[in-house]
């Protein structure tokens, strides 16, 4: 038993693991980073600890100042959320050895799961269809190419230790894969500390079908329906829906009898998804996804069991309560992943402070965030700010209300795919339930025809304080402390607004050269000073937002001159090279 529990998480699941904890009497821990000071989970949770710098590495992943904070705290149980370290049985070992309750599966199943080749071998060994594929990891960019040439065109060379799209490249000719190796050893080993890779055979026009299980401490283990998450960039996922249109009821079961066998083939405990593709009428394994997810919301509004409290309830050794037979649908449920995203430039991130945010409400509305007016999004996350969730007695009326909601949501300040939610939910294709994992390159037109997000930069004099309540932290725990504030003196205040202007005005400069469009992390240069560079031809990797970003060469020309090198952090608007003046 506990009473107290630590989320090692941040943004909108922190606040939904804190507020079901609340819901059940459970007092709550958060963590938080320095970028994080202000956000909204810090600010609700019954205490708050810093636990490093900016970067995940140094706060969200951190396990030992993790652990250390849950003893000075108090907690009994720690919640990992999703993504981090939700997923990492080394983790989970060390919370069971520091005395304290993982609230997830344990990390013997997590090893059995975690490692896509282990659980496809699993899924074969249960009769579970799998792709075909690699069950062993690659040792090198050679086998890379051996094993596509044997499978043949396109291939996907995955992260073993992957999720989310992260560490995943598709292959459809020899030329790409060496570019494409690299790539995905490099997104694996940031994203999950993981760089091994492996190879499945790419189906070419899929449908993603999820299936959502819980299981208990007592070997019961159900089915909670299935999700359509088909509607993707990048290989993630942007709408989800519950349940798919495509599915039928004898088919439904069959989905649900694999995913329990699979489940209880690795003694599966807590809530778990096992993700599969689905074209022409069949079905195939790709992963068991040992944590939460982000798109469970659907499914709760479907199916009306609230499956965080479930993960608490289950963590404290109680039994479900319920039996497959008595797990019903009932409606249509819809998510759109609102993220801070440009779709007419390829989904790139947009960093910014969000100016003016209302959540839009009414009946079967449902919006989990982690976001305020006044909000900056940091560069060192994922680019989701929040989920809506809508729930309609059918389809249609899911989709109709859906996009009443999404009329009716404003956030400002920063550039949002609100619009591409808006298009995709009107196009008739979506409507009729015709779509697959391509639906966005089969529809070149849908982000075309998007309207253009333009941001006013807004400056903000500098204001007189007057009493306010200000979050102090000290020694890594915030406090809440009332203070008075005087007038900026004018001293103090010249120097800012002066590097303000300057800063302005370096961005608004004009330069024959290649500008990196958001701020992040350079992690690759492809060009040299002298280098001849053809218009669209790759020239820089940016990361930002735990996503690669392309900066392409705006024209041809020569390079002159490289003024970033890989590892630093770039500005939006920095100048990564420029071109020889013509002669």
């Amino acid at each position: 038993m506990f009473t107290t529990v630590l989320v090692a998480n941040r943004g909108e699941i922190a606040l939904r693991v804190m507020r079901a904890c609340r819901e059940v009497g459970l007092r709550t821990v958060a963590i938080y980073s320095e970028a994080d000071r202000d956000a909204l989970h810090v600010q609700y949770a019954d205490a708050a600890y810093l636990v490093g710098g900016p970067a995940p590495a140094e706060s969200y992943l951190n396990i030992e100042r993790i652990l250390a904070v849950a003893k000075e705290a108090g907690a009994e149980a720690i919640h990992p959320g999703y993504g981090f370290l939700s997923e990492n049985a080394q983790f989970a070992r060390a919370v069971r050895e520091a005395g304290l309750i993982f609230i997830g599966p344990s990390p013997e199943t997590m090893e059995r799961v975690s490692g896509k080749v282990a659980a496809r071998n699993t899924a074969q060994q249960v009769d579970v269809p799998v792709v075909p594929g690699t069950l062993e990891p690659l040792e090198d960019v050679n086998d890379a190419y051996h094993l596509a040439a044997s499978y043949g065109y396109p291939i996907a060379i995955k992260a073993v230790g992957g999720g989310g799209g992260r560490g995943l490249r598709v292959v459809h000719t020899p030329d790409e894969i060496k570019s494409a190796f690299e790539s995905a050893r490099r997104e694996a080993e940031l994203s999950f500390k993981n760089s091994e890779l492996y190879i499945e055979k790419y189906l070419t026009n899929p449908r993603h079908i999820e299936v959502q299980i819980l299981g208990d401490q007592h070997g019961n283990v159900v089915a909670i329906g299935e999700r359509d998450c088909s509607v993707q960039r990048r290989h993630q996922k942007l709408i989800e829906e519950c349940p798919s249109p495509v599915i039928a009821p004898a088919q439904r079961a069959e989905l649900q009898a694999a995913a329990v066998r699979f489940a209880q083939a690795v003694n599966y405990v807590s809530a778990g998804t096992l993700e599969f593709l689905y074209e022409d009428g069949q079905f195939y394994f790709l992963e068991l996804n040992s944590r939460i997810q982000v798109e469970h919301a659907i499914t709760e509004m479907v199916y009306g069991i609230d499956l965080v409290k479930m993960q608490l309830r289950i963590a404290q050794g109680e039994p479900l309560g319920f039996t497959q037979e008595d797990v019903r649908p009932r409606g249509h449920a819809i998510e759109c992943r609102m993220n801070a995203e440009d779709p007419k430039e390829n989904f790139r991130p947009g960093l910014g402070k969000i100016t003016a945010y209302r959540e839009p409400t009414g009946f079967g509305v449902r919006v989990d965030s982690g976001i305020y007016a006044g909000y900056t999004v940091p560069q060192y996350y994922d680019s989701m700010l929040a989920k809506l969730v809508v729930w309609g007695q059918d389809r249609p009326e899911a989709i109709a209300r859906t996009l009443r909601a999404l009329h009716d949501y404003t956030i400002e300040g920063v550039i949002t795919v609100k619009p591409f939610h808006i298009a995709v939910l009107e196009h008739p294709d979506f409507q009729a339930g015709e779509v697959s994992v391509n639906f966005i390159p089969q529809h070149p037109e849908l982000l075309a025809n998007l309207p253009e997000q333009t941001l006013v930069p807004v400056l903000v004099a500098d204001e007189e304080l007057d009493m306010r309540t200000f979050k102090v932290e000290v020694n890594g725990k915030q406090f809440d402390v009332r203070v008075a504030a005087l007038d900026e003196p004018d001293t103090a205040a010249k120097p800012r607004k002066a590097a303000r202007k300057a800063r302005s005005a370096q961005l608004k400069q004009q330069v024959d050269g290649v500008v990196s469009p958001l701020q992040g992390t350079l992690r690759e240069v492809r060009v040299e000073a002298g280098e001849r560079v053809e218009e669209g031809a790759v020239l820089f990797i940016v990361e930002a937002m735990k996503m690669e970003n392309e900066i392409k060469a705006p024209h041809t020309g020569i390079v002159e001159t490289i003024h970033f090198a890989p590892g630093v952090t770039v500005e939006a608007g920095s100048v990564l090279a420029t071109y020889k003046a013509a002669s």
